[in-house]
């Protein structure tokens, strides 16, 4: 690969660098769109390609003092797997300097690439870039591209370029899907089957050793392939066989009834759900992150719906310390009659939710982000010991699933003393 430097020592204006792309990322190296998103199989050299995008991104900037970024979920990541390469292939460049301490790379003429775990993101606010990778992206937080890299690209236009495995239908499946009808992004589907880059047999060997599952996903970038340890992901993935994922119409004869996860510094999700029949209709869904109620409460009134009964988790009840009031009041006061729901374990509650799910229709477009967060929920991995925990992971995904866990109790409990009541009443009959 060739970039232009005019900084280097001794009037040299152009080096080699000693790296020759494989057939399948040629087109990423050429490409002209600011954005690309990259879906690769392990071992087809995604990371080396990125790498180099990077080195060359830095010497073909004409703005002073280039920045270029390398961005693993966390920086154990980035060194084991970019920092060997990143030496490797800028060791060429006369008067290059390698900084150890940082991962980072200085250039003559000022430029520098420098690899960063996504773990420690918030201390990375106020930096500017010029091209950035976020490796392995399926595996990171959101808002590390939304809140931290995505404005430190601006004021100079710099470019980004999103690589990784899959890892189910999360932010990643849904960066890669709009991708496909924009004209400004660059994407890519690499799978092994078709890249050409691991022989037959090798791959023969992966299907014999490795769980059909664990080779779709890795091998095959099959992005429907349940997440380590999903609580919902088979129940999803069933629904859609099932065809109860698709568009699910507002009946304006039925009231909505919404189901609550209160957040405060993190996300508040929120259910829209109708009961048709036996049927539980997922028709909406909202979330968002540090609004106040009111924000929630005008979302819901503004989107026209008949309204129900307003489940709010057992803390709903709870007087804060500032206010004096709780949640539910506040609510009420805004025109929604609540409902505590019982409080009841979290794997109980995970289990209300299993019952519910063959009686499940969810709209696949209003509800769709509530969707994929719901199968991405899961139990806490133990790495070093290879287990699954008994404990929910929580991040972006669990409120969500909180919220919906929600609603499953409070209908178990609602339908239990529906069935107590109508058990008084046969007795008097008799």
């Amino acid at each position: 690969m060739i970039a232009a430097l005019d900084a280097l020592p001794h009037g040299t204006r152009q080096i080699t660098i000693p790296y020759k792309p494989r057939d399948a990322f040629k087109a990423f190296h050429e490409r002209q769109e600011r954005w690309a998103v990259l879906v690769c199989h392990r071992r087809a050299g995604k990371t080396v390609g990125a790498v180099n995008d990077l080195i060359r991104s830095v010497f073909t900037c004409t703005l002073p003092r280039p920045r270029a970024w390398y961005l693993a979920p966390t920086y154990g990541q980035a060194k084991r797997a970019s920092w060997d390469y990143a030496k490797h292939y800028s060791s060429a460049i006369p008067g290059v300097r390698f900084n150890e301490t940082e991962l980072r790379v200085d250039y003559p003429g000022g430029g520098r690439l420098q690899l960063l775990g996504a773990e420690a993101a918030e201390q990375l606010r106020g930096i500017y870039a010029d091209a950035v990778v976020l490796d392995e992206f399926a595996y990171m937080a959101s808002s590390v591209w939304t809140q931290v890299m995505r404005p430190a690209l601006s004021d100079r236009q710099g470019r980004a370029t999103f690589i990784s495995s899959v890892n189910g239908r999360n932010e990643f499946w849904k960066l890669y899907s709009d991708a496909q009808d924009d004209p400004e992004w660059y994407s890519m589907d690499l799978k092994a089957d078709a890249s050409g880059i691991l022989p037959e047999k090798e791959l023969a060997a992966l299907r014999k050793q490795m769980s059909d599952e664990d080779y779709r996903q890795e091998y095959l970038n099959d992005w429907d392939v349940a997440t380590k340890g999903s609580y919902y992901g088979a129940l999803i993935a069933q629904a859609e066989i099932e065809g109860r994922v698709c568009g699910v119409p507002y009946d304006g004869a039925l009231p909505v009834h919404t189901s609550w996860d209160l957040g405060i510094s993190d996300k508040t999700a929120v259910w829209c759900i109708q009961e048709v029949g036996r049927e539980l209709h997922l028709i909406d869904y909202v979330e968002d992150t540090g609004k106040p109620l009111s924000h929630y409460a005008a979302a819901l009134k503004n989107k026209g719906y008949a309204w129900g009964t307003h489940y709010l988790p057992h803390d709903g009840a709870a007087r804060e310390l500032g206010t004096g009031r709780s949640r539910q009041e506040v609510l009420a006061n805004l025109g929604f009659t609540c409902r505590i729901a019982p409080r009841l374990d979290v794997e109980d509650g995970i289990n209300a939710v299993r019952t519910l799910f063959s009686r499940l229709w969810v709209d696949r477009t209003r509800a769709r982000e509530g969707l994929d967060h719901l199968r991405l929920y899961r139990a806490t991995y133990d790495e070093k010991r290879k287990i699954l925990s008994q404990r929910p992971l929580h991040d972006e995904h669990s409120h969500a699933a909180d919220a919906l866990r929600t609603f499953a109790i409070a209908h178990r409990s609602s339908t239990a003393r529906s069935a107590r009541r109508d058990r008084r009443e046969m007795a008097w009959i008799v």
